[in-house]
């Protein structure tokens, strides 16, 4: 009898981009074509000095980025022929690319679904011109409507589309505008997130400020205030399932079997590989992370990774706070087979006081968030750190 293999994951990081977006801190930026070039050569030599894993089938790969679609499609299909000569592929493995409007063309297209991609997310963000010219997107509405179109003539079936709340200047009946007009373009997965103004990106020195005023309570100038941000929070899941969306993760919703296989490997802790600069993976207990130096991964300097062993108690909380972010939560006999201990003992005061509070229930053998729980989830997730 052959032995089972265990699922596996990958993620390709393309760091490209033809502008970095206002708001974004990835490792990424424009590049070359001679810069691409030689990326291509490390990455495909970092693939090729990976591990060989035999008892391993991949199950999803994920290109992000940057903005995989901003470089010659051909780069794509030489990484992903790396990929399929030296891992075993499951038969239906789910094969997603990022990509931008403004980067997408028929031809790429049709070269992406000839390299095996078979999902595809498309960055829209919002359906308002003037949203996109704050955000820094180089595209329009129209341009995201040209490009989701092309990617449904090429063949994919399976389309996500990333939106984002909480923006400046951004009203709730823009929002739910935005939220409307894509559901009636009828994709197959919808990514919803909150705007997050992170640290040391031209948005943090624009609307820090505002965003430091609105976690205290007081109304900022440009962003919206909390209440708004609240009540766009409520129109996402409202509006979505109108249209057919189901919520299965926080900021993630899907037509029914259209959940993201790679998204949800990584809420589960599924082993994962990752390749290119900046990259992480996962090897329970182990994690490790590529560098961010663009000239030393161009070196082939794969060596320079950073490595953390997780301890027990490491491994609970990355499965407490992934694992209670979907909303199907956490198996208890899964996670006393894998610990070795009753999670309800484990988390006994915590659970005690959250279900009090109606944000935690268990039932039938899962543990997982009430609406009110997802409502104020930074805060929930925070109770399972161990002392």
């Amino acid at each position: 009898m052959n032995k089972k293999r265990k699922p596996l994951e990958l993620y390709v990081h393309i760091p490209f981009c033809i502008r970095k977006c206002a708001y974004c801190d990835f490792v990424s930026g424009p590049g070359t074509k001679a810069m691409q070039k030689e990326y291509e050569e490390a990455l495909l030599a970092e693939i090729d000095a990976a591990e060989e894993t035999a008892e391993s089938e991949v199950i999803s790969v994920f290109f992000g980025g940057g903005t995989p679609s901003a470089v010659d499609a051909g780069m794509l299909a030489r990484v992903m022929e790396k990929l399929r000569s030296k891992y075993v592929f499951s038969e239906d493995a789910e094969i997603t690319l990022e990509a931008n409007p403004g980067t997408l063309d028929a031809e790429k297209l049709k070269c992406y679904r000839k390299s095996g991609f078979n999902r595809i997310s498309i960055g829209c963000q919002s359906v308002h011109d003037e949203e996109l010219k704050r955000l820094g997107r180089i595209h329009t509405f129209a341009e995201f409507q040209e490009s989701f179109a092309l990617a449904r003539d090429a063949g994919f079936a399976n389309i996500n589309v990333d939106l984002m709340s909480a923006l400046p200047g951004q009203s709730i009946e823009n929002y739910r505008k935005t939220l409307q007009k894509v559901c009636k373009l009828a994709p197959e997965h919808i990514s919803a997130y909150s705007l997050i103004i992170e640290q040391g990106t031209p948005f943090a020195e624009r609307y820090g400020q505002d965003a430091a005023k609105r976690e205290t309570g007081e109304k900022p100038q440009y962003l919206p205030s909390e209440e708004e941000e609240r009540r766009m929070y409520e129109d996402t899941e409202t509006i979505l399932s109108d249209y057919g969306f189901h919520r299965y993760e926080i900021s993630n919703y899907a037509k029914e079997g259209y959940a993201c296989r790679h998204n949800i490997g990584y809420w589960k802790r599924v082993d994962y590989a990752g390749f290119g600069l900046g990259a992480s993976a996962l090897q329970n207990p182990l994690r490790y992370k590529n560098t961010d130096d663009l000239q030393e991964y161009l070196n082939h300097d794969f060596s320079k990774k950073e490595l953390l062993v997780l301890t027990k108690d490491n491994q609970i909380e990355e499965t407490m706070f992934l694992g209670l972010r979907m909303t199907e939560g956490i198996s208890l006999s899964k996670f006393e087979k894998q610990f070795g201990c009753p999670l309800p003992v484990v988390y006994r005061r915590e659970i005690d006081r959250l279900t009090e509070g109606g944000m935690l229930r268990i039932e039938n053998d899962r543990i997982f968030l009430t609406e009110k729980g997802m409502d104020v989830s930074n805060y929930v997730l925070s109770e399972f750190l161990l002392d």
